[in-house]
């Protein structure tokens, strides 16, 4: 993951344009993305898809030609969305357009004017004052940009399960070179898809790379439909670095991906926060708009806004670390595994305890390290199976890992004292269609 990473690092990637073509063309090396393209204009609710940006170059230049602030050393240096400019012009004129960091003045900040037209540059705040000291000198400043019709692009990776039922996967593609707000995510999307390739799956797994909020809110539009078969989500973001785990809720707060993901983090021995629901971030805010409504959380380490290297130069290679993106794919695959195997089941011997020692269960629990674990298990599994709980349910209240009670369920299974329920997870709450809820919204 770290190599996806470091290969996709270089490239100036904005909402729309090339750069988040390039990056979609090199993680078809690793799933077949389905690749769309929206055209400009296009209406999605309240919005429309903005024009394509394009950059070539851009720097400010002395009046020796010497490039001061050069776009080729790093894309963080252009503010992104930046419409064309050529002009030479004092110093008093262009500090108003540059963007520096005071409190880490060797850090490039990250800055963006998608939905102005606006132009700037980014600079380390040092460079800034050296300049300033130098008091009214010209410049020459270039920015060899585009803004025109074109579209917007984003990528989906659908893989089919025995169930339409889906579980959505989403992650932003709109970030130049910063290494954990983007390319951890991405990482760490990429590989679960792979993952989950190779796996039987009961649910269907729709996975999207795509701009952060405008491009959310495109998928929504064109996929009003689809929305009503999204039972489980998470947006996938900051999964880089060295902070603990830390999930945000969905908007409903108690919903089945709510809980999974808790009984993950808990069990994993490992510090974690557990926030509330809010309509900030990242685009958990436009799947839990209320017209949808989607069970989706948000799976971070160090959450956005809360690590100082946050939206700027620092967000580099070396803030990312292979040993937290492996951690990060390990909590993803853990959830999907509870997604998975979380049944109900009933008791098919409900009078009193079964013989267990007679099935050689006794036994069976001899053969686990932990017997004494096991036996709990088997015991929490068949006093709780009564066709209302699940092993979610039941590996809460008893302190076991999901795990353990799986393993115990299995190994009732195949000793005939224990069936699924054909109405399978007890928990899920019912759902409106997104259709429905549109209808509804429209009437008020």
């Amino acid at each position: 993951m770290y190599a996806l990473v470091s290969d996709l690092y270089p490239i100036c990637r904005s909402i729309t344009g090339p750069g988040v073509r390039e990056t979609l063309r090199r993680l078809q090396a690793h799933v077949p993305l389905e690749v769309h393209e929206v055209p400009t204009g296009t209406k999605v609710f309240d919005w429309e898809v903005p024009k394509e940006w394009r950059i070539r170059d851009a720097y400010i230049s002395d009046t020796d030609g010497n490039r001061i602030v050069d776009f080729k050393q790093s894309n963080l240096h252009v503010v992104s969305g930046s419409v064309p400019i050529s002009q030479t012009m004092p110093w008093s004129a262009l500090k108003d357009h540059l963007h520096t960091l005071p409190d880490h003045p060797e850090w490039v900040p990250y800055r963006t004017c998608f939905h102005r037209e606006d132009w700037g540059f980014c600079l380390r705040h040092d460079l800034f004052e050296r300049l300033d000291a130098q008091g009214e000198q010209s410049y020459e400043v270039c920015i060899d940009a585009t803004l025109a019709d074109g579209s917007l692009t984003y990528g989906e990776f659908y893989l089919p399960g025995e169930s339409r039922s889906e579980v959505l996967f989403s992650c932003h593609v709109c970030h130049p070179s910063l290494a954990n707000d983007n390319l951890s995510g991405i990482a760490v999307a990429t590989f679960l898809a792979k993952h989950l390739r190779q796996q039987p799956r009961r649910y269907s797994y729709r996975i999207l790379f795509i701009p952060a909020t405008i491009g959310a809110i495109t998928w929504l539009s064109l996929n009003q439909a689809q929305t009503a078969h999204v039972e489980h989500g998470l947006v996938l973001a900051l999964l880089g670095d060295s902070g603990h785990f830390t999930y945000k809720k969905s908007r409903r707060g108690d919903e089945a991906i709510d809980r999974i993901v808790e009984h993950v983090l808990r069990q994993s021995g490992s510090d974690h926060s557990i926030l509330d629901f809010e309509p900030f971030g990242y685009d958990q805010r436009q799947f839990c708009s209320p017209g949808f409504d989607l069970p989706m959380g948000c799976l971070m380490r160090s959450a956005n806004e809360q690590f100082p290297e946050y939206h700027t130069s620092a967000d580099n290679l070396d803030l990312v670390r292979p040993r937290y993106l492996a951690e990060s794919l390990d909590a993803c695959v853990a959830i999907t595994d509870v997604l998975e195997a979380d049944r109900t089941y009933l008791n098919r011997n409900p009078y009193g305890e079964p013989r267990l020692g007679e099935r050689g269960l006794y036994r069976a629990f001899g053969s686990v390290a932990d017997g004494a674990r096991a036996q709990r298990a088997t015991l929490w599994v068949l006093n709780l199976s009564d066709g209302h709980n699940s092993l979610l349910d039941i590996a809460e209240r008893s302190g076991l890992t999901f795990h353990e009670i799986r393993r115990a369920a299995h190994a009732l299974i195949d000793h005939e004292l224990l069936e699924e329920c054909p109405d399978g997870n007890e928990h899920a709450q019912p759902r409106q269609s997104a259709g429905t809820r549109i209808n509804q919204l429209e009437k008020l």
